[in-house]
């Protein structure tokens, strides 16, 4: 450059202005990718992937934070404008960009091991810690829908629902898989959700202009985290690198495009999931075979593919084959149905397509795989919280409980995981312990069924009524629990404690029994060390014990 200072600031000056013309064609083609989205969302379809990851990467939502601060302005300007069609769409945008992330975050490996996209909070995109369940049976990290509900906002983000209470129930299932699956992949993690930013209002879409049906849409970011903010803490210290986020995002994407264009290019899919729904409806067994085969395996992990197959009617004749005579036809229909499950929407589809007797067939009369898949699927379809009165009461119960008692492991854990959903509605309580469950719930206490975890959470539950406490002490759970408390996991122990606790409070019988026992040094230990709950149960324990000694020893001098 010439040493000239006028010619130097002419120079800076034009500089500047190529950068504001930079910006402005940005904004221009971020506007005008939005408005294509719309178009689609307005006429029935979802996005394209490649257009909601570009405009994932334009708007910068490299970070579950900046996600969160997104739906929560959009859904609060859903409450206040007028033109609410309009608004919806955009909320619908927002939508399938929260899931298009949380697809891509569970294809990043860590510690070379995908995370399932089930274990992901569709608010924040991190591995949840806390997860619970909201009242449309969704499940997300408490911190995060904590903060939607704190903002006043009362429709579920994922399904849409109006929410008829904001109560929030500890999903103990999902979190003891989490941990499971920590363990055996040797994932370790922190939690940073307790520095998630408080959202504001002045999000990238809080200034959004409503003209002539949203034909243009101004967005205007707030300031961003630095690359190592937005990194997501599911990703191991061995694997965090100084690569930002956005081009982790990009690495994703890159490969999640890949796989649904060899896809496109070797099966031309929309055309192929039509003509294999048309041979679900074969008069011929060999035809239906394959279709549902076929369609198993598209379901399996491609978030696109499930919507196609979903709105292709496939449904509706999926669940007609759960009741062939032919074992592996049946196996290939249910499992599709439970990879389309992973779908809200389609999820709801099912259901609402009487879908939980033709399972409970396949749960009685299905070869090993399609049981447990059965007892998988309405464990899904019990997330929905009209249903899981309905499958109580259409005789899910008894065949769920005879695979917990005959199934392999992996059985014996889907329907641990279903019985356990289902225990929440108060009236299958009953139905389970008549059923036999607690028999063999006592049996995997033993650390050897790798199934402890799982039983005390639902026995917790079941102790909740007399008919379970009397069963657990029938069964000589005592001792077992016991021992839980002594060396279970955190979970187990909080748990166990919960138990003991209801026993002793219903019986002084059972209470001599868990003293006999030698339950007062761990719970001792329990109550200075365990989690928050775990403490809580202790310490009412050991007073209990302390009351119930007093009162002996008042009736003794008199």
């Amino acid at each position: 450059m010439p040493s000239s200072s006028s010619i130097l600031n002419s120079t800076l000056a034009d500089i500047q202005q190529f950068i504001e013309e930079i910006k402005s064609l940005k904004l221009e083609i971020t506007s005008e990718k939005i408005e294509q989205a719309l178009k689609c969302i307005r006429e029935g379809n979802v996005p394209p992937l490649k257009d909601l990851i570009e405009i994932t990467e334009l708007l910068q939502l490299s970070s579950g934070d900046e996600l969160l601060k997104e739906s929560i302005a959009v859904e609060k300007e859903n409450i206040k404008v007028n033109q609410f069609d309009q608004i919806t769409h955009i909320a619908d945008l927002v939508f399938h960009i929260r899931e298009t992330m949380v697809n891509l975050e569970s294809v990043k490996a860590v510690n070379g091991v995908s995370v399932p996209s089930y274990f992901i909070c569709p608010l924040t995109l991190q591995l949840m810690f806390d997860p619970v369940i909201v009242a449309s049976g969704q499940t997300y990290e408490h911190d995060s829908i904590q903060k939607w509900i704190d903002h006043g906002l009362s429709r579920c983000p994922v399904t849409r629902q109006t929410l008829s209470h904001t109560n929030l129930i500890p999903n103990y299932t999902v979190k003891a898989l989490i941990a499971n699956w920590r363990d055996e992949n040797c994932i370790k993690v922190n939690k940073i959700s307790d520095h998630l930013d408080k959202p504001e209002d002045s999000m990238a879409i809080s200034n959004l202009t409503l003209e002539n049906g949203f034909g243009r849409q101004s967005f205007q970011k707030s300031n961003h985290p630095s690359p190592e903010e937005s990194c997501s803490h599911s990703r191991s210290e061995s694997t965090s690198t100084a690569v930002s986020s956005s081009e982790q995002l990009y690495e994703s994407s890159e490969h999640l495009q890949s796989t649904c264009s060899s896809r496109m290019d070797d099966l031309n899919t929309s055309s192929r999931i039509k003509q294999l729904v048309n041979d679900l409806k074969s008069p011929l067994n060999e035809a239906q075979t394959k279709a549902a085969e076929e369609l198993r395996s598209l379901a399996k992990n491609d978030m696109e593919n499930r919507i196609l197959i979903g709105q292709s009617g496939a449904v509706k004749p999926l669940i007609s084959l759960l009741r062939s005579n032919v074992k592996i036809t049946q196996e290939h229909a249910v499992t599709a149905l439970l990879n389309l499950s992973i779908n809200e929407n389609i999820k709801s589809m099912i259901a609402e397509s009487g879908a939980v007797e033709p399972l409970i067939h396949v749960l009685k009369t299905g070869n090993t795989c399609a049981k447990e898949n059965a007892a998988a699927a309405l464990f899904s379809l019990s997330l929905l919280e009209d249903y899981r009165v309905k499958i109580g009461q259409s005789g899910a119960v008894k065949p769920l409980v005879d695979l917990l008692g005959t199934g392999t492991l992996r059985g014996k854990k889907d329907a641990a995981t279903a019985l356990f959903n289902l225990s929440i509605f108060h009236e299958n309580k009953a139905r389970i312990i008549q059923a036999g469950a607690v028999k063999y719930l006592v049996e995997l206490m033993d650390p050897e069924s790798q199934m402890v975890d799982k039983s005390v959470a639902l026995l917790s539950n079941l102790a909740s009524v007399s008919e379970g406490c009397l069963a657990i002490a029938r069964e000589g759970g005592i001792p077992l629990l016991v021992e839980v408390v002594e060396t279970g996991s955190h979970r187990g122990k909080e748990n166990a404690a919960s138990i003991l606790l209801q026993l002793c409070l219903s019986s002084p019988k059972y209470c001599r029994l868990v003293l006999q026992e030698g339950a007062v040094p761990p719970l001792v230990a329990l109550s200075q060390s365990g989690t928050s709950r775990a403490k809580e149960k202790a310490q009412q324990l050991l007073s209990h014990f302390r009351s119930q000694r007093e009162n002996s020893s008042g009736r003794g001098k008199s």
